[in-house]
C-alpha cells in the first residue's frame, strides 16, 4: 500500500507516540525506528528484483518446490493478477497468471506458501489491503497449486472470502502455517492484531477471522519458518521472531533491525530458516538477507510456546490484552493531543 503525503503527519505522530507506548507494553523492539534490536548486518542486498514489470514488490515467499526461488507480486495499481518466480540473482524465472471465479488484483499485499487441501505445496495470495481503512466489505485470499515447472503459465486459483470478527480493517501481512495450512492475517494499525482463519475454509461463504493476539505498530508483512517452529512479523523498520511451538502468540526469541528502505513491505524466511529476507517496493528493488540467532528447540520447555492458535496466546491472554490496552491508551492520548494542536494551528491560520 502506498504511503501518501496526506498520511505523513498522522503517521509521524503515531510513530512518535508509539515508541514510549510500546516500551511500556514491554516490546520496544517492535515500536520505533530506533528500536534497539539486533543490527541487520551487511547493508548489501542479497539480490535485486530486476524485472521492469515488478515495480511494487509487496510480498515475498520462499518456494517449497524449488530451492533458491522466491515468489513475489505487485501491489495495487494497473497490474494483472500475476505472481513471479525470482531466483537469488534477481532474475524472473516464470510468470504465473491467476484465473478463476472471483480472482482480481484489487489490493494484493502478501504471498505465502503452505500445504493445500491435498497436502501438496500451494501458493496463497493475499488480496487483503484496504486503502479505505476498512471500507471493503470483505477481503480475499487466492490459493493455487505451486507449479512443478517454472514456466510462464496460467493456473486456476480458488477464491476464499474473509471478514473480520470486529469489523473491517487494513492489512498487509499474511502467513500460512506450514504444519496445517492455517491462514493468519496481521492488521496494519496503531494497535494491530493477529487474526486466525477457521481451520476448515468455506469456499462458498465468508470465513470469519478471529483475533488471537496483538501485533506491532503498522505491520507490513509476516511469515512462518519452513518448519513452522517460528514466525516473524515486520514493520517498516524492524522484525520480531516468535516461538510457534504451541501456535501463534509465543514469546519473542529474536529481534532485528531491518535495512533502511523506501517502503519495506515484504518478508520471508530463507529456505533453511536461518535468515529473514526483507524487501521493499520500487523499481530494481533490493532484497536483504538478515541472519537470525534462534535458540535451539526444547520440547520440554512448556513456557516457550504461546497456547492454542485459535484461542489462546503466549504469556496468557490477560497479559497480551493488558499490554495492548496500555499501548493503545498511550498512543491515542498522544495522537489526540497532537490532533488538537494541529486543529488549533489550522484555525489560527484560517483566521489570519
Amino acid at each position: 500500500m502506498r504511503r501518501s503525503a496526506a498520511l505523513a503527519v498522522p503517521f509521524a505522530i503515531a510513530v512518535l507516540y508509539a515508541a514510549p507506548a510500546a516500551a511500556a507494553a514491554g516490546d520496544p523492539a517492535d515500536a520505533a525506528p530506533s528500536d534497539g534490536g539486533r543490527a541487520h548486518g551487511s547493508a548489501d542486498p542479497l539480490f535485486r528484483i530486476s524485472d521492469e514489470r515488478i515495480r511494487e514488490s509487496s510480498g515475498l515467499a520462499a518456494s517449497s518446490r524449488h530451492d533458491g526461488v522466491y515468489w513475489t507480486h505487485n501491489d495495487s495499481g494497473d497490474y494483472g493478477p500475476e505472481i513471479y518466480a525470482v531466483d537469488e540473482q534477481g532474475r524472473t524465472l516464470a510468470t504465473v497468471a491467476l484465473a478463476g471465479e472471483g480472482v482480481e488484483a484489487r489490493d494484493w499485499e502478501a504471498v505465502s506458501v503452505g500445504p493445500g487441501e491435498d497436502g501438496e505445496p500451494a501458493i496463497y495470495v493475499g488480496d487483503i489491503g484496504d486503502n479505505f481503512q476498512g471500507g471493503w466489505p470483505d477481503i480475499r485470499v487466492y490459493r493455487l497449486p505451486e507449479p512443478r515447472d517454472l514456466t510462464d503459465q496460467t493456473i486456476r486459483a480458488r477464491t476464499y472470502t474473509f471478514v473480520y470478527e470486529d469489523g473491517g480493517r487494513d492489512a498487509e501481512a499474511m502467513m500460512v502455517d506450514p504444519r496445517d495450512g492455517r491462514i493468519h492475517i496481521v492488521s496494519k494499525e496503531v494497535a494491530g492484531g493477529v487474526y486466525a482463519a477457521p481451520e476448515r475454509l468455506d469456499p462458498e461463504g465468508a470465513n470469519t477471522l478471529t483475533r488471537v493476539d496483538s501485533a506491532p505498530l503498522y505491520a507490513t508483512d509476516a511469515a512462518f519458518s519452513p518448519d513452522g517452529a517460528h514466525y516473524a512479523v515486520r514493520t517498516y523498520w524492524s522484525a520480531s521472531v516468535r516461538d510457534a511451538s504451541d501456535g501463534v502468540g509465543g514469546r519473542v526469541v529474536d529481534r532485528v533491525s531491518l535495512p533502511e528502505s523506501d517502503q519495506g513491505e515484504s518478508l520471508a524466511f530463507s529456505h533453511d530458516g536461518g535468515a529473514l529476507l526483507a524487501g521493499t517496493e520500487g523499481p530494481d528493488s533490493p532484497v536483504w538477507s538478515v541472519p537470525l540467532d534462534l535458540p535451539a528447540a526444547d520440547p520440554e520447555d512448556g513456557a516457550a510456546g504461546g497456547g492454542d492458535a485459535a484461542g489462546g496466546t503466549g504469556g496468557g491472554a490477560g497479559e497480551s490484552e493488558s499490554s495492548d490496552t496500555t499501548a493503545a491508551t498511550l498512543i491515542w492520548t498522544g495522537v489526540g493531543v497532537a490532533a488538537l494542536v494541529i486543529a488549533a494551528v489550522t484555525l489560527l491560520a484560517r483566521r489570519g
